[in-house]
């Protein structure tokens, strides 16, 4: 008489349990630092947009010699005009440009980047590091 063995084929229930415990371990470390890196790439794309209202500041502050008061003055549309991505306003107010987020890139009231000028014997500086959103968020000059 011949005693037929078989080869185990597949996988155990055990092995497919830990394969699916490393995938969840995985994905709970990858998940929130997608986030937070999709949300560094709108505060990007929001100073890409801050970028037009940088030179008409510079533009009003080189030929009048001060500060614009507001997007008005300075030859831009309206604050709420000017959006982008989780953006809903860029505001101009003096030597600050007040860039407004959505509730949905940072909880209220951590939602404002501030970028402010200063005149460096004839040259501009901006100093970013104003404004109610995290570290986490901001490019790193900004921190």
């Amino acid at each position: 008489m011949k005693i037929r063995t078989h080869a185990q084929e597949g996988f155990t229930l055990i092995e497919l349990m830990i394969v699916v415990a490393i995938i969840g371990i995985l994905a709970s470390i990858a998940i929130p630092a997608y986030q937070d890196y999709t949300k560094r790439a709108y505060v990007a794309e929001a100073l890409s947009v801050a970028a037009g209202v940088k030179s008409a500041m510079w533009d009003y502050y080189t030929v009048q010699g001060n500060w614009p008061a507001n997007n008005t003055v300075a030859g831009l549309a309206k604050p709420t005009s000017i959006t982008a991505n989780r953006v809903t306003q860029v505001d101009i107010t003096g030597n600050n440009i007040t860039i407004q987020f959505t509730n949905t890139l940072s909880p209220a009231p951590a939602n404002t980047l501030v970028l402010t000028a200063a005149d460096a014997n004839g040259s501009l500086t901006w100093d970013c590091t104003g404004g109610t959103l995290p570290g986490k968020y901001r490019p790193a000059n900004c921190r």
